[in-house]
């Protein structure tokens, strides 16, 4: 009963949020050029900077364990080829790159470790399962935008540059590599810079949840129902059900098992929206995802957590 008042306190007000954007939109508080705003502000500027805070604040030097890292970056890239596969079951080429993200990227590096804390009191492994699937998450989301934005036919050289070109200066590109340099080097971070880094990044959830909000259409949602359901199956159910059992097979346990099922099994994090329409897609098939993941995932986790208790393996 804890665990599931946890997870509807973790993911409810993330969907109340959208539905707040939604709702603001409806009034006319919010319009399209607001949201359009909203939606670049969030991804130039609060994102790059909350993935650099969750890297950069990381000190892994006393935890640091390689045989975990590779298994999350291992099953990261796993995932991402057995989204891409299924991916080829739509015969519209421009919803792919949305599905791929949608299905296989995590909100991780927001609820991990506050998930992982609620249970142990610590964040536990969550730091390296970040290290090891956030970076990913984010270039490979880059690569699959990039591959499959709508109008574009095949990846001739021009489109190779582009999308190489896209990488580099992708902002939140820009902030994993600074906050992975920031950690290693161990630079300590004065208390001021501290402090409005994290006042930035704390602006990244609410503006970018109610940007999607307010741009999300109910109509067109429906009319993408089936790659929905399936990216959104796929996303709670479908990998826990494939990488868990090998995870215990590998012989991880407790907090290690909690934050590979994160990895695996949280709603799809906002930013894959955000990423969406700021590279040129729709936006709707992944913003009816990230709705579906988050309302659903409070019960598939808990229901996740209690077959782990029940095997005694957390």
């Amino acid at each position: 009963m804890e665990n599931l008042i946890f997870s509807l306190n973790a993911t409810v007000p993330v969907f109340l949020m959208m539905v707040l954007g939604l709702i603001f939109r409806k009034i006319g508080w919010i319009g399209d050029v607001f949201a359009a705003k909203m939606n670049k502000f969030v991804f130039t500027v609060p994102l790059p900077v909350l993935v650099f805070s969750d890297l950069a604040t990381v000190d892994f030097s006393q935890v640091w364990d390689v045989k975990f890292v590779l298994f999350c970056f291992v099953v990261t890239l796993l995932s991402i080829a057995v989204s891409a596969l299924i991916s080829f079951l739509w015969k519209d080429r421009s919803i792919r790159g949305e599905f791929i993200q949608a299905s296989y990227r995590s909100s991780a590096a927001l609820l991990g470790i506050a998930f992982i804390q609620n249970i142990y009191g610590t964040s536990g492994m969550a730091p390296l399962m970040i290290i090891g699937s956030v970076p990913l998450y984010n270039i490979m989301a880059v690569v699959v935008l990039s591959v499959f934005r709508p109008g574009q036919n095949g990846m001739d050289r021009k489109a190779i540059k582009k999308t190489l070109k896209g990488i580099v200066t992708n902002p939140i590109i820009i902030g994993i590599v600074a906050g992975l340099l920031w950690s290693a080097l161990q630079i300590p971070m004065p208390h001021i810079m501290e402090k409005t880094v994290t006042s930035i990044a704390g602006v990244a959830t609410p503006m970018g949840l109610m940007a999607m909000g307010a741009t999300f259409d109910i109509k067109k949602a429906f009319a993408k129902v089936k790659p929905t359901v399936i990216a959104t199956l796929i996303k709670l159910a479908g990998f826990c059900a494939i990488f868990l059992p090998l995870a215990v097979q590998f012989g991880f346990r407790q907090e290690e098992l909690v934050a590979i099922l994160v990895m695996l099994g949280s709603a799809t994090t906002v930013s894959s929206f955000v990423m969406a329409k700021n590279m040129g897609h729709e936006g709707v098939l992944s913003s009816s995802v990230v709705m579906l993941t988050t309302l659903f995932s409070a019960f598939t986790l808990t229901g996740w957590l209690y077959v782990l208790r029940s095997m005694s393996l957390i």
